[in-house]
């Protein structure tokens, strides 16, 4: 593996992890705002979690993409 293909192999982990650490934060957030569910709820809150899980899903994917492209592409 030459040093190009291992720069996009370490992009697509640190896309997985950004992928991941949204997540995360994604469900955190919901966690701590069912403590004021009312406001949350009538603010849109749970809209703003799904996009931030679909966004961080897509950045998941991303990753998984990039490094499933090197690797074939060397067999």
């Amino acid at each position: 593996m030459g040093g190009q293909d291992a720069a996009v192999v370490g992009l697509g982990i640190l896309a997985v992890l950004l992928g991941i650490g949204g997540m995360v934060g994604a469900i955190r957030t919901r966690r701590r705002r069912a403590e004021i569910a009312p406001t949350y709820g009538s603010t849109g809150g749970i809209f703003y979690t799904m996009v931030q899980l679909g966004c961080s899903g897509a950045m998941l994917l991303g990753g998984v993409l990039l490094i499933t492209v090197v690797l074939l592409a060397k067999r």
